[in-house]
């Protein structure tokens, strides 16, 4: 049963207007203007936390994601779910709560943007008891061990997409398609699209049926409106702590999924106007973030533009710790690695990603999938 709440304070007069949602026996109090997606009668919606909405059940086989998708705000998704007890927990570092309930069970996922105490309010509204959440406890490695750090290495094309395909999406394109690697979005604040289908078993399986892996990760990005962030994003605003702090998350997501020591983990940066402040900021989170994975035992990887991201790191090369791998985005058609943009001195041994085209949608064996195109050159770092 859910636990009793105290009472919600006092909403201001513009944010009164408000409608339920029951789902389970259970009733929620959201915005009136939050739409609300019934993923039973709506298979293929998209579960994405960068837009408000309600999502209520189980995506499909087949969710219709876009290519990326970057930034947070304020969502409810309710589950069904057999819970032994019920709990609520909050990761502040991915600004997200996490409930179950053993009356009709359910679980919940809500994140949030700017806006915590909206979704406190909404949480409340059906007596969760957000005031006591538990800190999430630290990730576990999965019982059945983790995948080899090859399973980062390849040398071909592959795809990104803002949601782990299912398992029979990936079996038809291992079949038909020319890609062999597929970048997955392991964490972030800044991770917009719901991952129901990636956990340690997909990637054990995935990694046993040939598949290779580049796992991002979208924490702070340089400004709120940087790239797809549409002014959305969290930002970077203490840049080593907040570099280090990402860093041990992506860290723990990955021993979660069963990526070992020795995998490359990229730390995906929107597109900024380099120069002053903001160029700063992310040389300082980046190496904080290359350093900290040092640490932990993980390989730094870090995605960014030609004209932004790579521009401040070349420019920079000898004044601060690089990266070990580049995924660099230009999407000029061209599946190389090679680019006027960098060095040949620079990123050279088997240390390179090329995102060389985007948002595009490709069918093979009858199912549909919008990605981005990439071309890996990524040893193991041996």
């Amino acid at each position: 049963m859910l636990a009793a709440a105290a009472p919600a304070a006092a909403r201001p007069a513009a944010d009164d207007a408000t409608k339920t949602v029951s789902y389970r026996g259970h009733t929620f109090t959201v915005p009136a203007g939050w739409p609300v997606v019934d993923l039973d009668q709506e298979p293929t919606a998209c579960v994405r936390f960068d837009r408000h909405a309600v999502y209520l059940g189980t995506p499909g086989e087949h969710q219709d994601c876009p290519a990326r998708a970057v930034g947070r705000t304020e969502v409810l998704w309710v589950q069904p779910a057999v819970a032994a007890k019920a709990s609520v927990t909050e990761d502040r570092t991915s600004r997200v709560y996490r409930a179950t309930a053993t009356n009709e069970g359910i679980s919940i996922t809500a994140p949030y943007g700017e806006d915590r105490a909206e979704i406190q309010r909404v949480l409340r509204s059906a007596g969760l008891p957000v005031a006591t959440a538990r800190a999430a406890g630290p990730a576990r490695a999965p019982a059945a061990g983790a995948v080899p750090a090859d399973a980062t290495a390849y040398q071909g094309r592959g795809f990104d997409t803002c949601t782990a395909p299912s398992r029979t999406a990936m079996n038809a394109w291992r079949t038909g398609s020319p890609y062999r690697a597929v970048g997955v979005y392991i964490g972030g604040v800044n991770r917009a699209c719901a991952q129901a289908r990636l956990t340690a078993e997909w990637v054990r399986t995935q990694y046993a049926n040939g598949w290779r892996f580049f796992p991002l990760y979208v924490g702070p990005q340089p400004s709120s409106g940087a790239g797809s962030c549409q002014n959305s994003c969290a930002s970077i605003t203490d840049p080593v702590p907040q570099g280090k702090e990402a860093a041990e998350d992506a860290a723990a997501q990955a021993v979660a999924l069963g990526f070992a020591k020795g995998a490359v983990l990229y730390n995906d940066l929107e597109q900024y106007a380099t120069g002053g402040t903001l160029t700063k900021r992310v040389l300082g989170y980046l190496e904080a973030w290359t350093e900290r994975l040092h640490e932990l035992g993980y390989r730094s990887g870090a995605y960014g533009s030609v004209s932004s991201l790579v521009a401040d790191l070349v420019g920079n090369a000898g004044k601060v710790t690089l990266p070990d791998v580049i995924h660099f985005a230009h999407w000029n058609d061209e599946n190389t690695t090679l680019h006027t943009a960098i060095p040949a001195d620079l990123w050279a041994g088997h240390q390179r990603i090329h995102q060389y085209a985007g948002n595009r949608t490709e069918t093979y064996g009858a199912v549909t999938i919008n990605i981005d195109r990439d071309q890996l050159d990524v040893g193991t770092g041996d």
